[in-house]
Formats: C-alpha cells, sequence, structure tokens
C-alpha cells in the first residue's frame, strides 16, 4: 500500500471512530423518572424526602408543641450521614427535606451550620459598614427547638450482571433541649437491577 494510500485510510477510520460516538443529549423533564445505573438519584432524593415530611406533618408533636407554647416549632436540619456504599449527595437530600418542611407552612425553618457562619459574617461586616438604621443585630438570632437528623444505609446483594440494592433511610426529630425525640420515621427502597451484555 502507498503511503499516501494508508494516511488516507488511517484518516478515514479516524473519521468513522469520531463520528460514531458522538454524545446525544436531550432535555427531559426535572421530574421524569430515569434509572441509568441503579444507585442512588434524583427520583430517590425527591421521593423519600415527600414522604418522610407527610408521615413529619401527620404525627401529634406539631400540634402538641404548638398548643403549649402558643407558637410553631421552629426546626432545623442538621446531618445526614451517608452510611450506604456509593457516594450520595446528602447536602442534596438535605435540601429536599428542608424545601418540603418550608413549604409545609406548619414549622418555622432557620438556617443550618453552614449556612449561619456567612450569615454572621455578613451580620458582623454590616457593624462597619452599613447604615445604623440599616445595620441588623446581633445575638439576634431565633433558636431552633427541634433537629432534624438522619441517615442513608444500603445493602447490595449481587450475583454475576444481577443485583438487589435496599436503601433504608432514618429520620428523627430530636428536642434540642432535652434530646426528646418526638418522631421517628424510616422509608426503604428496593431496586432490582440487571446489566445488558455490551454488543460487539
Amino acid at each position: 500500500m502507498k503511503r499516501s494510500q494508508l494516511v488516507f485510510t488511517l484518516a478515514l477510520v479516524s473519521l468513522i471512530a469520531m463520528t460514531g460516538c458522538k454524545t446525544k443529549v436531550e432535555r427531559v423533564g426535572v421530574d421524569e423518572q430515569i434509572d441509568l445505573s441503579g444507585r442512588w438519584n434524583d427520583t430517590d432524593s425527591q421521593l423519600v424526602s415527600a414522604e418522610m415530611i407527610s408521615d413529619i406533618g401527620n404525627r401529634p408533636w406539631i400540634e402538641e408543641y404548638t398548643a403549649k407554647n402558643g407558637k410553631k416549632p421552629v426546626v432545623i436540619v442538621g446531618t445526614i450521614r451517608n452510611l450506604s456504599s456509593e457516594h450520595i449527595a446528602t447536602a442534596t437530600f438535605a435540601k429536599d427535606l428542608e424545601r418540603e418542611l418550608v413549604n409545609n407552612g406548619r414549622v418555622t425553618f432557620v438556617a443550618n451550620k453552614l449556612e449561619r457562619g456567612e450569615l454572621r459574617e455578613e451580620r458582623m461586616e454590616q457593624q462597619t459598614w452599613s447604615s445604623a438604621e440599616t445595620q441588623k443585630r446581633l445575638a439576634a438570632e431565633t433558636g431552633a427547638d427541634y433537629m432534624l437528623q438522619g441517615s442513608i444505609n444500603s445493602i447490595i446483594d449481587q450475583e454475576g450482571k444481577e443485583s438487589v440494592k435496599f436503601y433504608q433511610i432514618n429520620m428523627e426529630m430530636i428536642h434540642l433541649e432535652t434530646n426528646e425525640k418526638v418522631w421517628i420515621g424510616d422509608k426503604k427502597i428496593k431496586k432490582y437491577v440487571k446489566k445488558r451484555s455490551r454488543k460487539l
């Protein structure tokens, strides 16, 4: 084979390889359920948070607190530990829980530990740089009555190209002063995953 023919053939093979490996991107609805790998995903996070908050709202602790204190309970989301075998964005899950609690309207919600640091820094700067009329006072934060904590656990049973993935999410609402647990909830998700053989 001549050198020019070899160069042409290699260029043609490279072109075919590049055009055959193009990535296709398609916009889908954010509420559409899509499972590609069988791992924990956005659908799981949204379903669990919605069910957990629904259960929290249907228990008597909110009414009992409101009747006793004459105001809605103040809640903060604490640590949600990932004890599963996967990387799970617990911050996203925590935000799903937070959003549902805020939109529920039956509790008052305050900023979490990470958010408070930035807010406190801003208030400190206002003491120097903002006018007296617009400065926000120090030490005037609303203290939380309850903290929502939890964990995500998983068990995986696998044989060859088939696996069963089991997730258990445990959540607890705990009174900050007395450590009394006023609500305990759990949600279980089970997925059967079968990997397809790759065609050569």
